[in-house]
């Protein structure tokens, strides 16, 4: 057990050690993020396998081995093959609204439960598959995984996690997407080599490890007290707050989550209530985020980054050995964001990167479209590894910034009576954009060539001038003082801010404050809640 810190806040402080149980309990949530990264890594290098296109895909197939091709970027323009990567997310984005009603109602736990058995089931449909519904049906099945584990996972780790290292454990969900990825990539390059042609039934298959250490993880984790506050098992959630945080004087935290979720009670409509003109600045910028997050164009190149290299001539091995160098490149610089975001801040990281991925974006561009024209020109061997190391630069910009913090900002900054609603808009744009920009990605490289790098470096420019105006910072910022910390001091959302909730919140701190000099003459919480 570490040593302990004070967490400061407007007129309270809350103690906290960083206990083992938070540790363990959010290392194991986080395997959502495994099994999310292995999906989005497994498609790319699968897709890329000629017996996998000879079985489900003979059109691609043909046209990856005709020399007479009419274009080397529209090898692999195909809707249905494109399908079967987008499917998963159109699946998680339909299924994040269940995910919704299940974490607000029954708990963090269970929806990551629920997304460890739709991913074992989607698993076993994968690597069994005979036929393209089949194939389909299995990835519909990972896609509801993702969207349970997606919903959850994020709330959980912002809510178990003390203030202080709040935003370090929350990024442990994307390291290990991103681990995920790299241990796809790596699969897939050693299931390129089986002979016999079942290789990529293997890479499909063995998706059940992550699947099953989520399901593992989540029958032992411990639900987060802000869940059985909300959900009025107060004992309990004062029990749990109390082996989370180490220490037995947790009364002004657990006020404060008291009187935050009976302020939750009184919303009978999260997601109405979502609309309103004070929880305006979460909204947009959660919304904003997901949207620029796949407007990077980092999911095109790590969904199909095999055959993204392929197409620019590295040939098939070539190609996912680059893809395993790129998510190398991922995990190693999402362990950088875990040591910086509570030190540097969101902000600063996502101005960095957006600087550092324009540039890399941009000279990619120019590269190719010098190099690389529409008849299976191969890249020189200088000029394709420095392709390679843009790529790896833009990919670990991202990896420290839009790519974890996409994730860690909504889910800490949306007040207790919409956080749940507000997770789910948050996963259900991701998915919705994740699922645009999969379906399409294959032909918009087929129509814009070189350009589609030009395409998403004009979208970082445009993020990074939303981030440098309307972000604001939230690093060590208790979740429950976001209100009054964060958004009334905004020189724009303050605005959106109604009268109102600064009463409320000065009622909170108020009644925290009161319980700690011993002024609160009887304070119930029972009946308070």
């Amino acid at each position: 057990m570490a040593g302990g810190f004070s967490t400061g806040t407007a007129g309270s402080e809350f103690e906290a050690k960083i206990t083992p149980i938070v540790i363990i309990s959010c290392i194991m949530a986080a395997t959502g993020g495994l099994m999310f990264g292995y999906d989005v890594g497994v498609s790319g290098g699968v897709t890329s396998m000629d017996p996998f296109l000879e079985k489900f895909f003979p059109v691609v197939a043909r046209k990856k081995q005709d020399p007479n091709i009419d274009s080397n970027y529209c090898k692999y323009d195909n809707q249905g093959l494109q399908l079967f990567t987008s499917s998963l997310y159109l699946a998680g984005l339909t299924a994040t609204f269940a995910a919704s009603y299940t974490t607000r109602n029954f708990g963090r736990r269970p929806s990551m439960l629920i997304a460890g058995c739709f991913f074992i089931v989607g698993t076993i449909l994968n690597a069994a598959a005979q036929d393209l519904a089949m194939l389909i049906i299995g990835r519909i099945s990972l896609g509801c995984g993702v969207g349970f584990a997606n919903q959850a996972v994020p709330l959980f780790l912002s809510e178990i996690a003390p203030t202080r290292i709040r935003g370090g454990l929350n990024i442990l969900f994307q390291l290990n997407v991103t681990i995920g990825i790299l241990f796809a990539n790596l699969v897939n390059y050693g299931t390129n080599k089986i002979s016999g042609g079942w290789g990529w039934r293997l890479s499909l298959g063995l998706a059940g490890f992550p699947a099953g250490l989520l399901t593992l993880g989540a029958l032992f984790v411990v639900e987060t007290p802000n869940s059985l506050v909300e959900r009025g098992l107060l004992e309990e959630g004062k029990a749990v707050l109390r082996r989370i945080r180490g220490i037995d004087n947790v009364e002004p935290e657990f006020l404060e989550l008291i009187e935050a979720s009976r302020v939750a009670k009184e919303v009978k409509h999260p997601f109405r209530n979502l609309l309103k003109r004070r929880n305006r600045p979460q909204l947009v910028i959660a919304v904003a985020l997901q949207i620029f997050q796949q407007f990077t164009g980092i999911n095109a190149i790590m969904f199909y980054a095999p055959v993204l290299f392929d197409t620019l001539g590295f040939g098939s091995d070539a190609a996912l050995y680059s893809a395993v160098i790129t998510g190398a490149v991922n995990v190693l610089s999402t362990v950088v964001s875990i040591y910086s975001v509570d030190k540097v801040g969101r902000r600063m990281l996502l101005l960095e990167a957006g600087v550092q991925m324009f540039l890399s974006q941009v000279v990619i561009a120019i590269i190719l479209g010098i190099k690389v024209k529409d008849h299976n020109d191969d890249l020189e061997k200088g000029f394709a590894i420095l392709v390679v190391v843009m790529i790896c630069t833009f990919v670990s910009a991202f990896a420290w910034s839009w790519g974890p913090l996409g994730w860690l900002i909504p889910s800490e900054t949306f007040p207790l009576e919409t956080r749940s609603a507000g997770q789910s808009v948050t996963v259900c744009t991701n998915l919705l954009f994740t699922f645009a920009i999969a379906q399409a990605f294959l032909s918009m490289l087929c129509h814009f060539k070189w350009g589609i790098f030009l395409f998403f470096a004009s979208w970082v420019l445009v993020m990074s001038v939303f981030v440098l105006f309307l972000v604001p910072e939230t690093k060590n910022i208790p979740i429950e003082e976001m209100t009054e910390r964060v958004w009334r001091q905004h020189w724009l959302w303050k605005k959106y801010i109604d009268a109102d909730y600064h009463t409320e919140g000065a009622n909170i701190n108020g009644t925290v404050a009161a319980k700690k000099n011993g002024l609160s003459n009887g304070f119930d919480p029972v009946t308070q809640l």
